[in-house]
């Protein structure tokens, strides 16, 4: 029994973190919008449909500061790692275009 409790208590700096199966499917978004104020910043997470010329927000995060200063140094490292394995990410200055259908053929229902 003392082992079992061992081993579910986080050591040291760990922090032991649960990642509930519906999270950890994931969302696509294909645009971020953000906000921010005094004291926090506003990360809005949307997809885009081509032809829907509504978009939903899949989510929002709220961060410190401080925490976005951290995202956005992570998210530079990471950058920076992708690019070593894989070869530079192209960055077009442009909005990205969606075809209306997909490239594909237009349904009908």
């Amino acid at each position: 029994m003392a082992n079992s409790d061992k081993e579910n208590k986080p050591q040291g700096n760990q922090i032991n973190i649960e990642l509930p199966e519906e999270i950890a499917e994931g969302e696509y978004s294909n645009l971020a919008m953000i906000a921010h104020s005094n004291s926090e910043f506003v990360i809005d997470f949307i997809r885009l449909m081509p032809g829907v010329p509504k978009a939903k927000v899949k989510s929002r995060i709220v961060i410190t500061p401080e925490h976005a200063k951290r995202l956005l140094g992570a998210l530079a490292d990471n950058v920076k790692k992708f690019e070593a394995t894989f070869g530079d990410i192209k960055k077009s200055d442009e909005a990205p275009k969606f075809p209306i259908n997909f490239g594909g053929t237009l349904g009908e229902a």
